[in-house]
């Protein structure tokens, strides 16, 4: 690393109000049908290619039962072991990636979010996990949104915060990433933890193994493409 970059200052995500006739409300109803009108296919994504093992969990709506949102492939033992072997390989290059490019990734996905994913990912939330359109505004967009962009703000904080040192000394502490990977088995009830689990310790350079909860995956299937959207 050589210097450092201003990082952008962050600012807590506006709450929309999705009141009638506003154009949130017209973009969120078009989400509802898009991700409601078929039961999506949600495969494990393991070194960014899809893996599809044929054996299947129904991803129903908490508030209607017999409404089956997706079906998702359950990941067994080899695919389980490929996750393990390239997340530990991709750590390698991932690790030795300056900072300032790692947050870009991130910042990148809070602007996606932010606009274009924003009601993708409130549509999946409010038709997997039971929550009204405020609640989902609040949830997995602006929490989340305010997640990635704050904790790029306090990452550079950790970065650039260093021990005091005495006449004739200089300490300095040098930041770097866990060995191997991090398992992140995020919850139901929070599509912003279900992000926030995995990504801030992918920030500081770790690779994640990431196990959503079975109840929210649509939505998490929904952040994991955000984040190949975002780089």
């Amino acid at each position: 690393m050589s210097g450092t970059s201003n990082i952008p200052t962050p600012r807590n995500e506006p709450v929309l109000s999705y009141a009638p006739g506003s154009p949130e409300r017209a973009a969120l109803k078009a989400a509802l049908n898009a991700v409601g009108s078929r039961p999506a296919d949600i495969p494990a994504v393991v070194a960014g290619r899809e893996v599809r093992t044929g054996v299947t969990h129904d991803v129903v709506s908490p508030h209607c039962h017999g409404r089956v949102l997706a079906r998702t492939h359950q990941a067994d033992q080899a695919t389980i072991e490929a996750a393990v072997k390239t997340a530990v390989e991709a750590q390698r290059d991932w690790g030795h990636w300056r900072f300032e490019d790692r947050a870009a990734v991130f910042l990148r996905a809070a602007e996606l979010l932010a606009t274009t994913h924003r009601q993708l990912l409130n549509a999946a939330t409010m038709l997997g996990q039971s929550k009204t359109a405020f609640q989902a505004e609040i949830d997995s967009a602006c929490e989340l949104i305010d997640f990635l962009r704050f904790n790029v703000h306090y990452a550079d904080r950790i970065y650039r915060e260093q021990p005091e040192s005495s006449p004739g000394v200089w300490n300095r502490m040098d930041h770097r990433p866990l060995e191997g990977f991090v398992y992140a088995i995020t919850p139901f009830n929070f599509t912003a933890i279900g992000a926030n689990l995995p990504t801030a310790p992918a920030l500081m350079g770790n690779t994640v193994v990431w196990k959503p909860a079975s109840s929210a995956v649509l939505s998490n299937y929904f952040l994991m493409r955000l984040l190949e959207a975002a780089g």
